[in-house]
């Protein structure tokens, strides 16, 4: 009897420490989306539309981007020293073929997700990266936005691979800072969701479900 309370006490202390070392993002309820920060992109004629459902797997997030750009946004303290890995389950119903991801003309995602440090006073001196499901490029590319430098975009999921199925992807944002902005960062500052076809003008459809950072 003694062994299995020992047993049960070392069980139970490695589900604390598995817990600890997973921080949720988003809920994806509607309380959560009415509360969210929501920004338009300078020029964009319209906005995302997002709305919250649910799958044997939990609640997600659907945005549908016609000739719309609008992101979701949280400010959220990470510390990356502890959790350093973005976790993103996401889906593309409708992608954005033939459009060219690295220009100012086609720099479009059907969806993505900014990690987001301050580095100044004002939002435009932040540093960000931008994980993308892209719907021309290979997974593991990367190149700085067209139209800032201080935010890298880099394919985590491409439909090339993975049109309209469900897939999971990790990064290391930590070391991600690192090599694409050579900055030593221990805390994250805020998360986005955004889905936009402002610029190609076309329309997408996209999910992103259980987004949350972990230790490994």
């Amino acid at each position: 009897m003694k062994l299995f309370f020992k047993i049960l006490i070392i069980f139970l202390a490695s589900i604390n420490i598995c817990l600890s070392d997973k921080i949720k993002v988003f809920d994806f309820t509607e309380t959560e989306l009415n509360n969210l920060q929501v920004r338009k992109a300078m020029g964009a004629n319209n906005e995302t539309l997002y709305t919250v459902g649910g799958n044997e797997n939990g609640t997600f997030l659907k945005s549908v981007a016609d000739n719309a750009a609008s992101g979701l946004g949280k400010e959220i303290k990470i510390d990356l020293n502890k959790t350093p890995f973005i976790n993103i389950t996401w889906k593309i119903e409708k992608d954005l073929v033939g459009i060219k991801e690295k220009t100012k003309k086609g720099h479009d995602f059907a969806a993505r997700v900014f990690v987001i440090k301050k580095t100044g006073a004002t939002p435009l001196s932040n540093r960000a990266i931008n994980y993308v499901f892209s719907s021309n490029n290979e997974v593991g590319l990367s190149w700085s936005s067209p139209f800032t430098k201080k935010s890298v975009d880099s394919v985590l999921a491409s439909t090339k691979k993975n049109f309209n199925k469900w897939v999971t992807v990790k990064a290391n944002v930590k070391d991600d800072f690192k090599k694409f902005h050579n900055l030593d960062v221990n805390e994250l500052d805020g998360i986005a969701i955004m889905s936009d076809t402002d610029n190609s003008k076309m329309k997408s459809i996209a999910y992103f479900q259980n987004i949350y950072f972990s230790a490994q």
